[in-house]
């Protein structure tokens, strides 16, 4: 049972880290180059990768990037991005929100 004190290990070095991470980084100053109306679904694809998560708002399908970093020691930092598109595939409306003063 070499297992247990493996686990025991990695939960001790997780729990001292103190931080945890949701998504990934996606590029923040490229937000301003989403145009609603022009904005395509592939451009959006080619400049932010694929999204964190899909789903559907108000019957609008809409891709969310984010990412998330918790602390223990430090301030929690966020950043998420919600991109709606008409069904054209066109960019409708986006909603971007920072914890980090220096994104906008």
């Amino acid at each position: 049972m070499r297992t247990a004190p493996l686990a025991a290990a990695l939960a001790a070095l997780l729990l001292s880290s103190g931080c945890l991470t949701v998504g990934w980084t996606f590029p923040t100053q490229k937000v301003s180059s989403l145009a609603i109306g022009t904005t395509t679904r592939e451009q959006v694809r080619r400049t932010f990768g694929e999204p964190y998560r899909v789903g559907i708002e108000d019957g609008q399908p809409t891709w969310t990037y984010l990412h998330y970093r918790y602390s223990a020691l430090g301030p929690t930092r966020t950043r998420d991005l919600v991109v709606r598109f008409d069904k054209g595939g066109v960019v409708s409306s986006y909603t971007f929100n920072t914890t980090e003063p220096g994104d906008l």
